[in-house]
């Protein structure tokens, strides 16, 4: 008889997809509200996105005990600075910065898939990307979670970033237009809801550019 043990994990992975399109003037965010564990949905309405600054946000998968602790901290830390510096955190600074928090973790990390997306100092959509330690990139798109695989190759198709070998280094942003991007980011969301059992519900659309944020909502598969 083959001796038993029970395994014992910190960690979960509770799924869920998350996109982000830059562009000339915005920058769209979008995820799924589904929070799963195995087979089993444990809430349908559980927002992944979550503002840090006036021009930058965050969307996170992956495991969302993390997720909200990571989120704590990068807030104390942008109040602080907002304290120090009397002005509002950039975009690419806050980037900098969830990687540090992330990298300071590596040894136990945050169990979290980020991709940050907002508007640089001058006006242009920007996005990074992130792995759970912290490396870090300036992409034009991205997507992050349990929905990835499926929506970066029709992202990769649809959008095709230049390499970032070429010299001189080209631009990142999307040659789409907002609405377009919109569409674009609603079409990958119905198309992966229908293979990946841990994206659905709703999709939670976050749009940056110089007017401000302002959100959209879609319906997503519930099944």
């Amino acid at each position: 008889m083959t001796k038993q043990q029970a395994n014992w994990s910190p960690y979960d992975n509770n799924g869920g997809t998350c996109v982000a399109v830059a562009g000339a003037d915005y920058c769209v965010i979008a995820a799924d509200t589904r929070m799963s564990t195995g087979y089993n949905i444990l809430t349908r309405d559980y927002s992944k996105i979550i503002k840090l600054a006036d021009r930058c946000v965050m969307a996170s998968s992956g495991f969302q005990a993390d997720v909200r602790a990571l989120q704590k901290v990068l807030a104390s830390r942008n109040l602080i600075y907002q304290h120090q510096h009397n002005k509002q955190m950039s975009c690419p600074a806050m980037g900098q910065l969830l990687s540090n928090t992330l990298y300071y973790k590596r040894f136990f990390p945050y169990y979290s898939f980020n991709v940050l997306g907002g508007l640089d100092s001058e006006g242009k959509g920007c996005v990074f990307t992130y792995d759970a330690v912290g490396s870090y990139e300036r992409v034009g798109y991205s997507s992050q979670g349990s929905g990835s695989t499926l929506i970066m190759p029709f992202l990769d198709n649809q959008l095709k970033s230049p390499s970032p070998l070429l010299l001189p280094a080209k631009d990142a942003v999307t040659p789409l237009s907002e609405s377009e991007a919109i569409d674009l980011v609603k079409t990958c969301f119905a198309s992966a809801t229908e293979r990946d059992i841990y994206t659905g519900d709703r999709l939670e659309i976050v749009i940056l550019n110089a007017n401000g944020i302002r959100r959209e909502e879609m319906e997503l598969r519930k099944d």
